[in-house]
């Protein structure tokens, strides 16, 4: 299965910042994002006694901010596969040995911003089971490519 690395690498479009489209009223930019929303995932890591003896639900969301196509004709070569993405996170919890979500975002981002049709990436971590009256609580990590 692709990962965000493995696709696109041959798209005819660059990362050079938002695509321009011509509008009714003029020239107008496309910015356009991948959302995956609520990734429900376990995981082994924690700092704390216990934490990591058992595996615990982590909620995770990402987003990330991507080249739009030259034009939307459909052309699944000139996207970024938000499977991939998906693939990305969950190969990066299984692969976890950290003690940190810190650590663990740190690990997502590095996946996704391996595509160089990645501009912007954001993903924010939660335990869920951490406290019994608390919905979750985590970290928010973002990344952006700098500009050249």
């Amino acid at each position: 299965m692709n990962t965000i690395r493995d696709i696109n690498t041959t798209a005819k479009n660059t990362p050079e910042g938002p695509a321009r489209r011509a509008g009714s009223d003029g020239a107008f930019e496309d910015r356009l994002r991948l959302v995956v929303r609520d990734l429900t995932v376990s995981c082994h890591i924690g700092v704390h006694e216990g934490e990591k003896d058992k595996a615990q639900r982590l909620r995770i969301n990402l987003e990330l901010e991507v080249v739009p196509p030259s034009a939307y004709d459909d052309d699944f070569s000139q996207v970024v596969d938000y499977g991939g993405a998906v693939r990305d996170i969950r190969a990066a919890v299984e692969e976890n040995n950290s003690r940190l979500l810190e650590t663990l975002a740190d690990r997502i981002l590095n996946r996704c911003m391996g595509s160089d049709m990645v501009l912007r990436a954001r993903v924010r971590i939660e335990k869920l089971d951490r406290y019994a009256d608390l919905g979750g609580l985590g970290v928010e990590l973002e990344r952006s490519r700098r500009a050249e």
